[in-house]
C-alpha cells in the first residue's frame, strides 16, 4: 500500500496542472544554442528575447506561443565571435534583427512531453517546424524545456565561406527554459 502511494505521489508531483500559464519569468528563462566548429562543440546564447505564451494542458486548443529573438543580442563566446555572426554572413542582424517563432497547434505526446507545431523565420525565410518540449508544474509556475535541431543552410546563416559544413556543422542545437507564473 505504501508502494502504491509512494508511486500515486510521484505521478502527481511531475503531472501539469490545468492551470493556464502565461506570465515569463525572464529572469528565470533563456535560450541557448550548441553549434560544432571542427567538431567541437560552441555553446552561446541569446540575452535579449520577448515571449507571448499561454498554456493550459487541459485545453491545448487555447495554447499559444510567440518567441521573438533579438539577433543582435547573441553570445557566441567572444565579442570577434559576436561581431562575425552579426554579419551579412550569419544573422545579418541590420537587415534581420529578430528570430521569431510562431506555434500554430500543441499537443500532447504522453505524460509531460508535448509537441509545438509552428512557423520559424529567419533572416525573412520561413520553415515549418514542430518543437518538442516538456511542461513540468512546479506549483505556482510552469517550467517548459526543449530543444530543436535547426539546419543553418536551410535559413542562409553562415553564407559564402562559412558555408562549408566541414567547418561549421549545418545542424545547430537551439535549447529553451522558460520559466512561466500563473
Amino acid at each position: 500500500m505504501k508502494l502504491i502511494l509512494g508511486w500515486l505521489l510521484l505521478i502527481a508531483s511531475v503531472s501539469v496542472s490545468a492551470a493556464n500559464f502565461s506570465v515569463i519569468n525572464a529572469a528565470k528563462s533563456n535560450i541557448s544554442f550548441v553549434s560544432k566548429q571542427m567538431g567541437v562543440a560552441v555553446t552561446g546564447n541569446f540575452a535579449q528575447f520577448s515571449s507571448q505564451i499561454s498554456l493550459d494542458t487541459a485545453n491545448l486548443a487555447t495554447a499559444k506561443a510567440q518567441i521573438t529573438v533579438m539577433l543582435n543580442s547573441i553570445d557566441a563566446g567572444s565579442a570577434e565571435a559576436n561581431d562575425e555572426v552579426k554579419g551579412k554572413a550569419w544573422f545579418n542582424v541590420l537587415a534581420y534583427p529578430n528570430a521569431t517563432f510562431v506555434a500554430s497547434s500543441v499537443k500532447a505526446v504522453a505524460g509531460n512531453r508535448y509537441l509545438a507545431a509552428g512557423k520559424l523565420t529567419i533572416k525573412g525565410r520561413v520553415r515549418d517546424v514542430v518543437v518538442p518540449f516538456t511542461a513540468i508544474s512546479t506549483g505556482a509556475s510552469l517550467l517548459l524545456d526543449g530543444s530543436i535541431p535547426i539546419s543553418r543552410a536551410a535559413f542562409g546563416i553562415g553564407e559564402g565561406a562559412w558555408a562549408d559544413t566541414s567547418v561549421v556543422a549545418d545542424e545547430v542545437q537551439v535549447r529553451f527554459h522558460f520559466m512561466m507564473l500563473n
